[in-house]
């Protein structure tokens, strides 16, 4: 076997052409194995598999700066650059990340998680390079998915300007180009790209230049038609209007291929776009069949490509289900997707109610403005949106749409801890963010059938509402009834006298648990669903605190900005002990949720613990 001997990017530059394919294959039965039983992003890791042995094969890392944009691709890099056997912990808490982390190593140059910001970071460390005098490539690796996100295009446009010296990959796996045009338009690339064709070219217009009254005009003439040739038989002719050179399209799997183009680009001056046509899932048939099944899985087995865990039901079916459910209601809902219609439930509404129904790209921040002036114009849109990728549209939330108080409902999926992705996709902070904006009213269900409520209050709600909802599947607690939602109020789970609790979302289910068990001790527990964090229900949490006089917050979310900084404010003058339970002032490591949920005291058990340990201090 290659892959046994290779370790580092020094080892892939010795080997041959020919141990190099083997190398891929074996590269893509090791990642298949380790994602089928720690599940991850497979389908991108394997479609650019060859790429990432070029690139290492091409370039000097860590010296050279690779920038990988959203780096769910990464495997095949973090395999080559020393961490072959830690992979095998992929995704688990305390292993390997699945996205690059530069404390994971000083082959992750940048740490990534979400999409269309690797040419802005990749022409900020061009430009650090040039100042400080060093002598280094950097290279940005880009997903034609991700262009359609506007960062992406902000920075191509200020980088085609810039001049500098800045390579930028765009690994293509939707777009398929004609045999007749691929190879017309890698001749010419090619041609392009000799030294003495633009040494010729130069030198051909100074001589027709010269020729009295009539040089300068032949030469406009000449570049006009050369010019409109080429952007008859070359597609990419956008890159170059912008101030790329641009070279591609070739086959992303042909190493061969792949060595030759990044050789070229390194002896170009200036920014250099690279067009490689690849295949995601290349290699495992039921990737190459389903590659959005298997974009981001659980573990499967290799053999049928079917997932170990079970079915059914979740937040994003439900909250899909009960939309599909208003829709045929209400003709004026509309849906939204940033490219996740599946991942937010939204595939059902977009079958039955496709002219309603509008996937606009990785574009969070469109896609917020542009239900902002959906709802001006009296349609009722909702926007169901992971938290994390929310995060992109805060100022859009603010400007285009509190601002005039229009009646937008964004649906808040993965809210609270995700997993194994890690710290760039943990919902933690979004009842931070949109606790500090004026007009916003934010909620939270304990269980499915609240959600369905809540979604139905918030359709025909006059102004913005944000619900948020976790990964998943709802909790085991079973719930004696669920109150019609009215704004403001939240809700009286069970009556106490020793303590106070306060919960919100999927933690209410948790501080219903802690309080049958503590009863048990002695301790006598009021719950309260929150419901609302804001508006907040502050007469049933201040006439609960002052019965008991000791109050307890539980979120899944950081305690700054939070249901604990709120609960605070509301009870600082008052004579009551207020403890938080929540997450702390920082990012959140990768792990299963219950082993996040341990390590930060949020679980059943730890709730429990820290109450009963403080009630006996006292």
């Amino acid at each position: 076997m290659v892959l046994e001997d290779v370790n580092f990017p020094e080892d892939v530059k010795e080997l041959s052409i020919w141990d190099k394919k083997i190398l891929a294959d074996e590269i893509r039965e090791y990642i298949l194995d380790v994602v089928s039983k720690n599940g991850g992003h497979l389908a991108s890791s394997l479609g650019v598999v060859e790429l990432t042995i070029a690139l290492h094969s091409c370039f000097d890392c860590p010296k050279d700066k690779i920038v990988w944009d959203v780096g769910h691709q990464t495997y095949a890099h973090k395999i080559l650059t020393g961490r072959k056997e830690q992979m095998k912990n992929l995704r688990q808490f305390g292993g390997v990340a699945g996205f690059p982390r530069s404390s994971e190593s000083e082959y992750d140059c940048f740490d990534a998680g979400h999409s269309s910001t690797s040419i802005s970071v990749a022409l900020g460390m061009a430009r650090a390079r040039d100042i400080l005098n060093e002598k280094h490539k950097v290279i940005a690796v880009i997903g034609d998915g991700a262009l359609t996100g506007g960062m992406a295009l902000e920075a191509l446009n200020d980088a085609g300007y810039s001049k500098s010296d800045l390579i930028v990959i765009l690994n293509d796996n939707e777009m398929s180009i004609s045999k007749n045009i691929g190879g017309l338009s890698s001749f010419l690339t090619k041609l392009r790209t000799k030294k003495f064709y633009t040494k010729s070219n130069i030198s051909g217009k100074n001589l027709v230049r010269k020729i009295p009254f009539v040089g300068d005009k032949i030469v406009s003439i000449v570049v006009k038609i050369k010019r409109g040739i080429k952007q008859l038989i070359i597609p990419k002719m956008f890159f170059e209007d912008i101030g790329f050179r641009y070279l591609g399209p070739v086959d992303g799997h042909d190493i061969e291929k792949l060595e030759s183009i990044l050789n070229i680009s390194k002896t170009l001056d200036g920014p250099v776009l690279i067009h490689v046509i690849t295949k995601k899932g290349k290699g495992y048939k039921f990737a190459e069949e389903f590659p959005d099944k298997f974009h981001s899985t659980s573990k499967f087995d290799i053999e049928t490509g079917e997932k170990l865990s079970k079915g059914g039901r979740d937040y994003s079916s439900v909250f899909g289900d009960k939309l599909v459910d208003l829709g045929y209601k209400d003709g004026k809902i509309v849906a939204i997707t940033a490219s996740m219609k599946d991942g937010t439930g939204l595939a059902k509404f977009a079958k039955e109610f496709p002219d309603r129904f509008f996937d606009i790209g990785i574009a969070e921040q469109h896609a917020v403005a542009m239900v902002a002036g959906m709802a001006k114009e009296g349609l009722k849109p909702v926007f169901p949106v992971y938290s994390s990728f929310l995060q992109r549209g805060y100022d859009q939330l603010i400007h285009d749409v509190c601002l005039q108080n229009l009646p937008v409902t964004i649906c808040i999926d993965r809210a609270g801890i995700v997993g194994n992705d890690g710290e760039t996709h943990q919902g933690v902070f979004d009842l931070s963010y949109l606790n500090t904006i004026p007009n916003m009213n934010i909620m939270a269900p304990k269980n499915y059938e609240e959600l369905e409520k809540m979604l139905e209050f918030a359709v025909n709600f006059d102004s913005p509402v944000a619900i948020r909802y976790p990964r998943g599947k709802e909790d085991d607690y079973e719930f004696e009834s669920c109150l019609d939602i009215e704004f403001g109020n939240g809700e009286l789970i069970k009556q106490g006298k020793d303590v106070t609790i306060c919960a919100i979302g999927k933690m209410v289910s948790y501080a219903k648990k802690a309080a049958d068990i503590l009863e048990k001790e002695n301790i006598s527990c009021e719950v309260i669903n929150v419901r609302f964090l804001k508006p907040l229900d502050k007469d049933l949490i201040r006439n609960s605190a002052l019965k008991t006089g000791v109050v307890y917050t539980i979120e899944d979310n950081s305690i700054c900005g939070g249901l604990g900084s709120s609960v605070n404010d509301l009870l600082e003058n008052e004579s009551v002990k207020v403890y938080n339970i929540g997450y702390p002032d920082c990012f959140v490591k990768h792990g299963s949720v219950p082993e996040i949920e341990k390590e930060y005291g949020i679980d059943v058990d730890s709730i429990v613990l820290k109450i009963k340990n403080n009630i006996e201090g006292e």
